[in-house]
């Protein structure tokens, strides 16, 4: 399963269509991936497993999401303020 996700990753180049998210507008997209990659990161660091699943979350949030968003979601985080459940 690891190397599935290795090729993946390594032919990835942008954010692929997600049926959940079907229009236009892809704030809820960019949200629920940035949920997800620091749930995925706080769940395998947790149980001490190789965090590698988790970086599809990361290219896809990166690739959707403003960069003041993610910069702000950062500094809420480390501030304790962030409004998403991790």
């Amino acid at each position: 399963m690891a190397e599935d996700i290795k090729a993946k990753l390594e032919q990835y180049r942008t954010a692929p269509f997600d049926a959940r998210f079907p229009n236009q507008n892809q704030t809820r997209n960019c949200w629920s991936n940035y949920l997800d990659y620091h749930r995925c990161q706080k769940a395998l660091d947790a149980k001490g497993v190789d965090t590698t699943p988790c970086e599809w979350y990361r290219r896809v949030y990166k690739s959707l999401c403003p960069i003041s968003w993610v910069e702000k979601w950062d500094g809420q985080r480390e501030d304790g303020t962030f409004p998403g459940k991790i």
